[in-house]
């Protein structure tokens, strides 16, 4: 596996990485593992201000563990998948209750928490703590496709080829690897994007499989749009958005008011229950989770 794409990434990343609040010292492990959470499948400008807000609220996982699951998703807003609002804070409870209120540096503890699943604990560990892990987002993903395998994307799941590749490329100091899988994942948020990578800015252009190979379209399976208006997702949003807002429980008819079709309103209703992130106070009243 070539290992000559390291320096000119990391040289790369230390000329034009952004300053990003979970990125400076003072972030700490906690301020890392929030960004991670809010990071999925959200752009950077989204985060920010939701970002900021919750650590001032919540500076510490304890202090997030002594509020009611329900605040965390009233202060999660409008980011999206709200059920990673749920996550966060039961991330935050059983570190409060298993390991002093301190992010743990262990990955497999990491992994054993709720809600973390295989790349946040393996970014948590490297961007928190310096460690030595493969943190495959769909950045790098990205990056390492086009890069080493010559391809225009990655496959829709990680796969274990992508895995030895990435396990292949890392570098053997601990703070190198920790450097570089921030960097990566930067080259993929800025220059080697989905839609129009700008390959006259990427620092290892002339080692890239895939520009030496003229740029092949995609041959795989047709890729998923994130596809919103009229969406189940879409309902389920407005729905959370007035139980947010409200300091109380809502009945139902001010819910009813949210969307007109009732059968898709009552199926992104139901969906909200089924995931804990409404509940029923009584028949027609619901709120968000105690």
């Amino acid at each position: 596996m070539s290992k000559d794409l390291h320096a000119p990434v990391i040289d790369w990343f230390d000329d034009n990485a952004r300053d990003l609040p979970w990125r400076r010292p003072d972030a700490g492990p906690w301020g890392v593992m929030v960004s991670e959470f809010m990071l999925q499948q959200t752009p950077v400008s989204r985060v920010l201000p939701v970002y900021e807000h919750w650590l001032s609220r919540w500076p510490t996982p304890a202090a997030l563990a002594t509020e009611p699951a329900g605040e965390a998703v009233r202060a999660w807003g409008r980011l999206g998948y709200p059920r990673r609002a749920l996550r966060l804070h039961a991330a935050a409870t059983a570190i409060a209750q298993l390991h002093g209120g301190e992010v743990p540096r262990d990955h497999a503890q990491l992994l054993a928490l709720p809600g973390i699943g295989e790349y946040t604990a393996a970014a948590v560990a490297s961007f928190a703590y310096g460690q030595r892990h493969a943190v495959l987002d769909t950045n790098v993903r990205r990056v390492f496709a086009r890069a080493v395998t010559g391809t225009q994307f990655p496959p829709q799941a990680t796969t274990a080829a992508e895995r030895r590749t990435a396990a292949g490329l890392l570098p053997a100091e601990e703070a190198v690897a920790a450097r570089w899988a921030a960097a990566t994942m930067e080259l993929g948020a800025l220059v080697c994007t989905a839609r129009s990578p700008e390959c006259v800015r990427c620092p290892i252009a002339a080692r890239c499989a895939w520009r030496l190979a003229g740029s092949p379209a995609h041959d795989g399976p047709p890729r998923r749009g994130q596809t919103y208006a009229g969406t189940d997702r879409q309902v389920r949003g407005k729905l959370l958005a007035v139980l947010r807002e409200a300091h109380g429980p809502v009945e139902q008819a001010v819910l009813d008011r949210v969307w007109d079709e009732p059968v898709q309103r009552a199926r992104a209703l139901d969906g909200l229950v089924a995931d804990g992130l409404v509940e029923p106070v009584e028949d027609g009243v619901y709120r968000l989770p105690g």
